[in-house]
């Protein structure tokens, strides 16, 4: 009908429309052409993240009163005790009560303990915490920071540290001052990475006596036997009896917080070993049949666990996710029947880290047995092999659609992909390591795969087991049609040939090799070692992804005594990726000279200059960027070359420097036309306490931030 709107429609279609649209950006374009979905959308928007400048707090809108979850953790000057640099900073704290009356759950950068002195009692009703702050903790007594949350908010369920340096010491003592509000908390997490020393044995049963309602506990700590104070049995008999309606359980040592990449070459045992026993680990998980959700990754070796993982299928029938790090024994694929892990039908992501006795057969048990994985993680064993993973793959072709692959030494970068061949047009998510050369070739791998007696070609069709079918099933039967402990398997070729007709040589390109498409590839994460590129991506298939829209690029290794490269790093070859928009280049754990380059040295600025030659090319909206550092300064900071070469992105919207920069550096990313949010975070420990090595502090940041806004943006 001529003259009929948008806001002709009935109220309820227009909130099922509404409905239908999550991404933030779309529903505020929506609520600009139409009055009625401007009012619905506030009326409806119960989470708000604040950016912009803490001195603009009173330009908020008032319309956003159904706000249960606040984020006031990324405010600018980004790390500032923001409330603090106001006039009266408890007149902007009741501020904000007035605006977000109805706020449950609270994120903000904590760097004083004056900033939750003010905030805890405008919001006592706060049931979800999570602080933040990277900076090095004030002076202050143990506990000191925290107490104002336990006095104000008693009926806190969620504590989240994950992102907040505090001292060890700083968590039993508030605990057992606050025995009430310690009795609520059901989520706590703990696991902060920027802890060098993990919780003592006393101090996990410390927390666990005073928080006996967790369902969900997540705490770094220490497995290593040589130090005092080390978990071993006795805490995690402890751990079972005083938490025992845990669903979710991470443990992990502090050692294993690093992001560094280990060393394939290893054998995966360590020179000691955990003080934890197979009845221990059977009695654990006897005492928690609600887990859900398991992390151990002890860092210190774990032998024969068989026996306690098969005691998961049976005591903890909910268990859905599970990552083990150096756990050996857990898969032993000896005789006929299912053994140790895999006998967990239930679990649906899976993550093995540092097995050492790890073979392919084990893997070939685990793809048996454990068929509801849609989630699978390798990082660290040295005994798997291509013909191993992939025959896994082919087992677990209708329901795996998230792969990391990574530090094995006999998969390379081209072997990773060939064994993921079989659900390369199902696969969402891969994380690979850029290893282009060696390993075995193909041919080798294949003809070894003989002495099997099955064909790595052969693919599987399964049908789900049923819970209580015999397990017993011979392993050299696997290929030749057969029913057994409840699996129905159908014999089927697949299209790809070993014959004359394709060359399977390690020169031929993506196409050739498999004739497929990364048809629903969406994200896609790689490691390379620093001197490496990005170009053989193209050779050894990565080619053809039409949906990829994420990809995360790690590069790691020491720049100083390298000679400079001869070629760029590449990033433009990504251009290839039609959708892709979004990227995390992290260049954290490279290491150079930044301000004593010696004489003949490449200096950071030209090892930036490397990285981002060519990222002017790609369409990128969303860029994170992790700048080098010089670790004799504590310096992360964005160089000439590197600032030019980002302002060339003229697509970008949003842009975060996880480093510091110099203002002028920062002037030239203002020629970029769409680009909207721009912020330095400094979220690495220890952050500069103050910045002085650049022009870069909060003057700078918000003489910026004015120049950014005021400027017309074209859509």
């Amino acid at each position: 009908m001529a003259g009929t709107s948008l806001n002709d429609l009935p109220d309820v279609l227009l909130s099922n429309i509404l409905a239908l649209i999550s991404d933030t950006r779309t529903r505020n374009s929506l609520s600009l052409v139409c009055r009625k979905f401007l009012s619905l959308e506030r009326a409806t928007r119960f989470s708000l993240s604040l950016r912009g400048n803490a001195q603009d707090l009173y330009r908020i809108p008032t319309c956003f009163r159904s706000v249960t979850h606040l984020d006031l953790s990324l405010l600018s000057p980004w790390g500032h005790a923001f409330l603090c640099s106001l006039p009266d900073p408890r007149l902007h704290a009741h501020r904000l009560r007035g605006l977000f009356p109805l706020v449950t759950s609270l994120t903000v950068y904590a760097r004083s303990p004056t900033t939750l002195q003010i905030l805890a009692c405008q919001w006592p009703g706060l049931r979800h915490i999570k602080l933040v702050r990277w900076h090095q903790r004030p002076q202050s007594a143990p506990g000191e920071d925290l107490a104002p949350i336990f006095e104000h908010c008693q009926s806190l369920s969620t504590l989240d540290l994950s992102e907040f340096y505090y001292w060890i010491e700083d968590i039993p003592p508030v605990l057992l001052a606050n025995p009430l509000t310690a009795r609520s908390i059901s989520k706590l997490n703990l696991m902060t990475t920027s802890l060098t020393d993990g919780f003592k044995s006393t101090d996990i049963q410390t927390i666990t006596e005073a928080c006996p309602n967790l369902s969900q506990l997540l705490i770094a700590c220490t497995f290593d036997p040589r130090f005092f104070g080390f978990v071993g049995d006795e805490t995690l008999s402890a751990l079972a009896t005083n938490c025992p309606r845990l669903t979710l359980l991470h443990l992990a040592d502090t050692s294993t917080l690093a992001s560094a990449r280990g060393d394939p070459s290893a054998d995966g045992f360590t020179p000691e070993d955990a003080r934890i026993s197979t009845a221990t680990l059977i009695e654990l998980f006897s005492g928690l049949p609600l887990l859900e959700d398991l992390v151990l990754d002890v860092a210190k070796n774990v032998k024969d666990t068989g026996p306690a993982l098969e005691v998961l299928n049976t005591r903890c029938r909910r268990l859905r996710s599970l990552k083990l790090g150096e756990f050996h024994g857990i898969c032993m694929a000896v005789g006929s029947r299912l053994d140790g892990i895999a006998l967990c039908q239930g679990i649906e992501a899976l993550s093995i880290k540092n097995c050492a006795d790890l073979t392919d057969m084990g893997l070939i048990e685990i793809g048996r047995g454990c068929v509801r994985l849609s989630k699978f993680e390798v990082e660290g064993c040295k005994k798997i092999t291509l013909k191993g993973l992939r025959t896994m793959v082919s087992l677990l072709k209708k329901t795996l659609v998230d792969v990391k692959i990574s530090c094995c030494e006999n998969l390379h970068t081209k072997a990773s992909l060939r064994a993921l061949e079989p659900i390369q047009d199902r696969i969402t998510r891969l994380h690979v390591d850029c290893v282009w050369e060696g390993g075995e070739d193909w041919e080798l791998e294949n003809q070894a795969a003989s002495d099997w007696n099955f064909d790595l070609d052969e693919v599987d069709e399964i049908t789900m087991p049923s819970h209580n079918a015999d397990t017993s099933c011979s392993t050299d039967g696997l290929f030749e049609g057969e029913n057994c402990g409840g699996y129905t398997r159908k014999r089927k070729r697949s299209k790809f040939s070993t014959g004359t007709d394709c060359s399977l040589s390690m020169q031929c390109n993506g196409s050739d090799l498999w004739g497929k498409r990364w048809d629903r590839l969406e994200y896609l994460s790689l490691w390379i070692a620093v001197g490496d590129v990005l170009s053989p991506l193209q050779s050894v298939g990565l080619d053809d992804c039409p949906v990829l829209q994420e990809i995360q690029i790690k590069v790691e290794g020491d720049c100083r005594g390298r000679h400079k490269p001869l070629d760029t790093f590449g990033l433009s070859i990504l251009g290839q990726y039609p959708q892709l928009t979004k990227m995390k280049l992290d260049c954290s754990d490279t290491i150079g000279y930044a301000l004593t380059c010696p004489s003949g040295q490449m200096d950071l600025t030209l090892w930036e200059r490397f990285f981002l030659n060519g990222i002017g090319s790609l369409g990128l909206t969303e860029l994170d960027y992790w700048p080098p550092q010089d670790r004799s300064f504590n310096q992360r900071s964005l160089s000439h070359p590197a600032a030019g070469l980002l302002a060339e992105l003229l697509t970008l919207r949003k842009l975060f420097i996880h480093g510091t920069a110099y203002e002028h550096f920062m002037t030239f990313l203002l020629n970029i036309p769409y680009l909207r949010d721009v912020q330095l975070r400094l979220d690495y420990y220890p952050a500069p306490e103050n910045e002085m090595t650049t022009e870069m502090r909060a003057g700078s940041c918000s003489r910026f931030e004015a120049a950014l806004n005021n400027r017309l943006i074209p859509d």
